[in-house]
């Protein structure tokens, strides 16, 4: 798959901006705060049909302006396809593939499968099981549709099944409609990350050997109380809602798992430095890379904001000889440090295209040039 090119208007900082790619590396070159991020993010939207950072619509309309339009060219199985976003303050965001404009938006995901790593990747350790789960249902949801269903219905029924425990109605028929459908959902989802989490976590601990040496063991485990022998929802429900009662929300389900991350033996949280951290994270996001190009038979995008930074020269290089390979396609790469673009790209004959950013107006570089030679 290939992003071929891309139009932006009014997008973050972006005021407008068109941009024809290569099929292989792009690189964007700029200080913090220019612009180059949210060019990325433009593209994660095309994707996802949100900002990768979870701002609300109405924030990614440029200052000043009312509406933001992002419009991708893509070559997608040989075939030239368009899709565009658009939001305009105060109407329902438009998201069309070839013109036709779709009726629900989650019919788009997983289509143009994306992997971005960015420095708010440390959410995933440092973060709570909320931003693994949200990390997890991201990557399933690109490759099964029937997971993405699953989970909305799920999410649909506990939020119901809240309201009720909140206001107050106790009336077990009532409560019980929403627990059936939140446990004929979680069994889908329970058996997905399962499986999800066993083959992420196999390829994960090559590529962190790779990028890490063999000194440093690391593991994932998929943490669920629907893991427990014989355990259903039908029987957390049973232990839980008289408690749940008393506390006004849902205790117990497949809204609390998590995925137990662990380097050496010890949880990775505690233990790990800050360049352990962006090693492991790059590691899991390369890892998700694979195993999306797996499930999708898409080469999906590979978006890379600013990851250079706390790593030493030793792992930098070897994450530079890993994305330069042929099992990588199209790459995007931003960056303050011009040294760490010019080794990337000198390490491949393949079409390179180089871009400086400077308050949201994007400029070619001829590879060599300086953002500051005319």
């Amino acid at each position: 798959m290939q992003l071929v090119s891309l139009t932006i208007t009014d997008f973050k900082n972006i005021p407008e901006a068109h941009i024809e790619l290569s099929p292989r590396f792009n690189g964007f070159l700029g200080l913090n705060g220019m612009g180059k991020s949210n060019l990325l993010d433009a593209i994660y939207a095309l994707s996802f049909t949100k900002s990768f950072t979870g701002a609300h619509d109405r924030m990614l309309v440029r200052r000043g302006s009312e509406l933001f339009m992002v419009k991708g060219t893509y070559l997608r199985q040989g075939q030239p396809e368009e899709v565009t976003l658009g939001y305009s303050a105060g109407r329902r965001k438009s998201l069309k593939r070839k013109g036709k404009e779709y009726k629900r938006m989650s019919e788009h995901i997983g289509s143009f499968p994306i992997v971005m790593m960015s420095p708010r990747d440390i959410d995933l350790i440092r973060g709570t099981g909320t931003d693994r789960r949200r990390w997890m249902d991201m990557v399933i949801s690109q490759s099964d549709a029937t997971y993405l269903d699953a989970l909305m219905r799920y999410n649909a029924a506990l939020e119901q099944r809240n309201r009720q425990l909140r206001d107050g109605v106790y009336d077990r028929t009532l409560l019980e409609i929403n627990e059936m459908m939140m446990a004929a959902a979680a069994e889908t989802i329970h058996s997905a990350r399962a499986v999800f989490v066993a083959e992420l976590g196999e390829i994960f601990s090559r590529y962190h050997r790779l990028m890490a040496g063999d000194d440093e063991e690391v593991t994932l485990a998929y943490e669920s109380e629907l893991n427990e022998p014989g355990m259903t929802m039908e029987r957390l429900f049973e232990l839980n809602r008289a408690k749940d009662g008393i506390i006004k929300h849902t205790s117990s389900g497949i809204h609390r798992d998590d995925i137990i991350m662990t380097l050496g033996g010890m949880d990775v949280r505690r233990t790990a430095s800050e360049g352990q951290c962006k090693t492991f994270t790059i590691a899991l996001r390369l890892a998700q890379y694979e195993f999306l190009s797996g499930a999708t038979h898409l080469r999906p995008l590979l978006l890379l904001d600013d990851i250079f930074d706390k790593l030493d020269s030793v792992r930098v290089e070897r994450i530079i000889r890993m994305v330069s390979g042929d099992r990588f396609g199209q790459i995007f790469i931003t960056d303050t440090n011009r040294k760490h673009l010019d080794e990337i790209f000198s390490a491949t004959s393949e079409d390179v295209r180089l871009w400086s950013v400077d308050n949201g107006e994007f400029a070619p570089l001829e590879l060599g040039q300086s953002p500051s030679e005319p």
